[in-house]
Parts: structure tokens; sequence; C-alpha cells
């Protein structure tokens, strides 16, 4: 039979020793079932040490989350965090919060003023809390995109967060965590994808040593097209002996550009720790792709593999845990699953989530990477071994994306790893997370064919499985709607209520008995992104006629809007615009009043205008009504417009403000 020997590519093969360790690789002749190739797992072999798969709880996706009923948040938990469960997360960042939008809304600053401390606000807390509690082993950090006004500087337009204060307020923060919830923050990043600074960097690793904080620093989160690249960092701590020991690892942000790596030599020679520190199955049309199997799950398959045996890569953080943002806002369906319909209790399991569980219920941090018996497949794949400590456990996480035909591989198992029983766990197009065979080796080798277009994780562990909780169907956004706030706690937010800019929180009336929604920054934040007015969300983006009503009061020179018809609130698409896309009906304490048609990139469209007399210190009544083409305002039970538009024709609710305080009461949405 006429043979020929095949070509492959891996940073792996740089010596014929490591080729001949690698595989002993044969391509039959058209025709053949599968191609026949030998692996050598060899247990002496080095590589770097394996730091995780994880998530980062960020920019508002996972405001919904915490809205969920029981029993199903706690099953959404589960497959997230739960070993053994579903994608197993063995890393979780999450967002140090600054009432600013860092891109599907603003997450609540714990510190409002030097002398703030409130670990109630949010939900970051309480997430962590809760992935903590299912795995105690898991890897948490913590990461700023925006800061209170009083933290930074400002110079006219330009505000930085990089000061002594900054340092203070994230190290009151990791403080916080493990006195109020008991958790130990492992890593801190400086500022999100924002270039780093030296001074703050010292700064920050000071803050934390004369705190007594094990805390490390990760850098510099940036992206590749920023000055310098994302690995920048590493030029200068080959320089500098102070850098090199302030910084733990090294984390940016997307390190693969068009299929290719960003990792530098630089990065690679500190010896320290090199990870995805946010990332994205991406397929080339777009950073944020559908979840499941054929889109997200596939990608993310091969990525993983793809960030160590290109990128040297340690960990990989997804960009987000869970879609539980409004899909009108920026970036929809970032998460590893799919929740973001509270009031139903429906979530999707979607593909990346055993994609994920592929790497992490078979490998644990701290195993390592043999990167001898780590590569390339012939017919298309790649397969990274890693091991534990002691040699007693190895897994092979083994892909087949794209590949045309099955694959047979033999393995040969040396260097003190164990030859007992293999298990192999398959997902494809019709599997999920299945545990397809036992084997057991003979003369310490084994031999599978691999489906193409697979994914499949072979290990001498045990203990994997796959969650059970199937959830209720999905449910519109309930109408009517009605909240007078009076069952909200104080000083939180009402559910379903998405914060945009700026924070709504349940505070004592005034002027009248009960609970309101006030909106309480009163001060420019330290911008990540675009810096809109605060705005509150929700709602459903189908709805086309209904009334959006609320009683309001001035508390300041503020403004009170009421907002109807939203079918964009993606802020990104415009940095300069105040307001989402829709039709405002807004209010000034002196009795100034307007209804507009905004649009992102669009001159604003002023309706109708004018002016009333009303007492400021009183509670009005703002009304908008959409019928058709139909846009009518009221105050007081009395028209203010009605005009002909046929701009937005559906779309969500909010109300909003400027930055200071304005309450609202009673708000109702009916058909």
């Amino acid at each position: 039979m006429h043979i020929t020997r095949c070509t492959r590519t891996s940073m792996f093969l740089s010596t014929a020793t490591a080729f001949l360790l690698l595989a002993a690789t044969l391509c039959l002749l058209p025709g053949a079932r599968a191609q026949q190739t030998q692996i050598v797992l060899d247990g002496h072999s080095t590589g770097r040490i394996f730091d995780g798969l994880g998530a980062a709880s960020a920019g508002a996706s996972s405001r919904l989350l915490i809205d969920y009923p029981e029993p199903e948040r706690s099953q959404i938990l589960d497959y997230l965090f739960k070993p053994g469960y579903g994608a197993s997360l063995q890393r979780l960042k999450v967002e140090i919060g600054g009432d600013v939008n860092s891109t599907d809304g603003s997450e609540p600053s714990a510190e409002r003023t030097p002398t703030d401390h409130d670990a109630t606000r949010g939900y970051e807390w309480w997430l962590m809390a809760e992935a903590h509690k299912r795995n105690p082993h898991i890897i948490l950090e913590v990461l700023p995109w925006g800061a209170p006004g009083w933290v930074g500087t400002r110079n006219g337009n330009k505000a930085t967060l990089y000061t002594t204060r900054m340092a203070a307020y994230v190290a009151d923060f990791i403080r916080m965590a493990k006195q109020q919830y008991g958790l130990d923050i492992a890593y801190t990043g400086l500022w999100n994808e924002k270039v780093y600074d030296l001074d703050y960097l010292r700064a920050l690793h000071h803050q934390l040593t004369v705190d007594h904080l094990a805390t490390k620093i990760v850098c510099c989160d940036e992206y590749a097209h920023q000055p310098g690249g994302e690995w920048a960092i590493a030029d200068v701590m080959l320089k500098d002996p102070e850098i090199m020991n302030d910084v733990a690892a090294l984390g940016g942000h997307y390190p693969r550009m068009k299929g290719h790596y960003t990792t530098t030599g630089a990065a690679r020679s500190t010896g320290k720790p090199l990870w995805s520190s946010e990332d994205q199955p991406n397929d080339g049309s777009g950073p944020f792709v559908s979840r499941n199997w054929e889109r997200g799950g596939r990608i993310l398959a091969h990525l993983y593999n793809a960030n160590y045996l290109e990128g040297t890569l340690t960990a990989t953080e997804i960009w987000s845990p869970i879609t539980s943002y409004y899909d009108i806002l920026a970036a929809p369906n970032s998460g590893l699953m799919y929740a973001n319909t509270p009031w139903s209790g429906h979530y999707d399991v979607q593909g990346a989530i055993w994609a994920t569980a592929h790497t992490t219920q078979f490998a644990q941090p701290g195993w390592q990477y043999l990167d001898k018996s780590s590569g390339n497949l012939p017919g298309k794949g790649t397969y990274v071994a890693l091991r534990s400590s002691d040699r007693k456990s190895w897994s092979v996480v083994l892909e087949t994306i794209g590949a045309a035909a099955p694959q047979t591989v033999t393995f040969r198992i040396t260097g003190g790893l164990v030859a007992t029983q293999v298990h192999i766990w398959e997902t494809n197009g019709a599997r999920v997370f299945d545990h397809v065979a036992n084997v057991t080796p003979k003369h310490g080798s084994f031999t599978y064919t691999f489906d193409a277009d697979a994914l499949y994780s072979l290990t001498t562990t045990t203990g994997q499985g796959k969650g059970t909780a199937v959830p209720p169907p999905a449910a519109p956004f309930p109408l009517p709607y009605a909240d007078s706030f009076e069952q909200t706690p104080l000083h939180h937010t009402p559910k379903y209520l998405a914060d945009q800019d700026g924070a709504f929180e349940v505070r004592p009336c005034e002027g009248r008995a009960g609970r309101c929604l006030e909106q309480v920054i009163t001060a420019l934040p330290i911008p990540w992104g675009p810096l809109p007015d605060p705005f509150t969300l929700a709602g459903d983006e189908a709805w086309t006629d209904y009334t959006v009503a609320a009683d309001v009061r001035f508390l300041s020179h503020s403004t009170a809007t009421v907002m109807g018809r939203i079918d964009s609130a993606n802020v990104f698409q415009d940095h300069h615009a105040l307001l989402p896309a829709g039709y405002v009906l807004s209010l000034a304490p002196g009795g100034a009043w307007q209804l507009l048609s905004t649009q992102f990139k669009k001159p604003t469209a002023t309706l109708a205008s004018g002016t009333v007399s009303l007492v400021t210190k009183q509670w009005h009544h703002l009304a908008l009504r959409f019928h058709g083409t139909q846009i009518e305002a009221e105050l007081d039970g009395k028209p203010l417009a009605s005009v002909q538009d046929a701009t937005h024709t559906h779309g969500m609710f909010a109300l909003g403000s400027e930055w200071n305080l304005v309450q609202f009461d009673n708000l109702r949405v009916t058909p």
C-alpha cells in the first residue's frame, strides 16, 4: 500500500525528537474511512500549569439573574458553577461597580463617598458567594470598569481612575468581600481595557501589601489594538525588577486576532502565567455568536485548546457567564448560557456550557499541560493532554472541529502515567456531553476512532455528570405591568429594571408615605465608555401599542423622563448619545417639557414642546401613550401633545433623569 507522510503545524513540533514523540502519522489513500495517528502520552513531558476556565460577570451582564425565582435560579447557578454538573467554572471575575455604564448597564458602587461602605448593593457579591458555595476552590478575581467621581481625577473631558484613592477603593472592595461574605479574592486588575499606568500599578501593589491582603495583580486586561499591544507590560517587566515582582500574571483580551495569536516572546519570557482574561467564541462574523453547538459551542471547543497550543495561554475567561440582560443592549448573547426572562423562569443551557465542561470536568487548576503530548491532528483538529501533580490522573481534550472524516488514534501511555481504564465523553451535533465508551489499555496502549466535527474528553478520572434540571417555557414580559416599589427593600433595585447609567434605588418617598424609586447619583462617575444620562429599562422589545406612566417628584434641578418604544439601548452605537433610541417625554422642575424622537447617530427630533405651570414640590403624573403612529403625552391627566410619527414602531420602556435626584412612584404599563 502506498503511504505518504502528513505535514503538521504545532508550536510543539520544533525538533525532530518532539515530532517522533508526538505521532508517527500516516495519511491513507483517498477513500479510506479513517486516518491513523499515534500519540504518545508522556508523563515526563514538561508544560505550563493549567490555571482554569472561567467567566467574567461584568458590564451588568448578570443583572437579571438575581431576579429569577426558585428553583430556577439555583438550577442556573448549578449549571454554571456546580462541579460535575455543567460548565463547572473554575474561575469567576466580577466587576467592581462604579454606578456608570460598563456595557449593558451600570453596576452599583459599594463606596459612593469616602465614608460609604455598603456591600449589599448589586448582585456581584451574591454571585461570588453562590459560586463559592458550589465550588469552594473557585478562583475569584475583580476588575474595575469605572468608579465614582470622587475616586478619580478629571481634566476637562478626560478622566482617569489611576489615583491612590482608587487603589484604596479596590482594597476596600477586597476587604469587604472577606469580612462580609468570607470570600478570598485571588486577583485584581488595573482598569478594564485601558492602557496601564506604572505609578498606579505600584500604588495598587503597595496598598495591597500595607493592608495585608493576599490578592495578586494581573496586568493589564488590554486589547491588542491598544498602544504597544496587550502584552506591552512584558517588555517593561523584563527591564524593571520591581514591576516584575508586582505583577503575578499577564492577561490580555481577545488574544486571537484574525486567526493569529498576539502573544509575544517577551510575554513568554517573563515566566508569568499568561491568560486570555476576556474571550469569546468568534467565527469571524463578530465577537458574539449564538451559543448553540453549531456556532458558539463548536468554536469554543477549538478555542480552549488553541489558546494553549498557539497562544501559550493557561486560563481563559469568557465574557460573560450568562446572558442575563435585555437583547436590545450592547453585545447581545455573550453568555455561556441564556437567562434574561426572570418573570418566566426560563433559561437555555447552550452548547457553550458543554464545550466548557469538556475541560473543566476533566482537569483542575494546578494540573500540568504535557507539551509533547499535545498538538494538531492530521485530518483537522487539536488535542491537549494534562496530568495531575502525582501522575495518578490524566485527561486529553480532543476536538475534530471542521474535520471531513473520522480519525483513528492510537495512544501509548508512558512516563509514569497510569494505564487504567479510560472513560471517553463526546459532544457533537447529535450528542450532548455523553459518556460514550470505556477503554482498557493493553500493554500501555489503546486505540479509538473519533467522529468528525466533535469534541471529546478522555480521562482516568470519574465524577463527571450532566445536569438534569429542565426549565419552564419562555413567556413574554407581563403586560399590564405595575410597580409601586413597596415590596422592594430600601436601597435596592426593583425587579426587572436594568439601570443603564447612574443608580435607581428604592428610598422613602418625599412628600408622601411609602417607598419610591430614586435616581441617587449626583456627580459624574469616571466612565469606561459612553456616558448617557441615567435611565433604567424594562419591558418587551415587541411591544407596540401601550401606555407607560409614572408619578414624579423633583428633588433637585434635574429633569424627569418617561420613555417608550425603545428599540435600541445600545449606547455604544453612538458615544455622544445621552438617551436610548425611542420616544422621550421630559419634564423640568420649572415646567418646560419636550416630546422627543431619538435615534443613534441622527439628530434628535423635537415632536412637541412647551411650558406649563406646576408646583415643583408636589407629585406629578407623566404618561406617554402609543397607538399606531399616534403618540400622546399627558401631565396630571391633561393632554400635552398628540402627534403623528412612525420612527419607532415597537420597543421597551424606561424612566430617566439627569445626574441628580428625582423620584418616581406608581409605575404602570398598560396595553
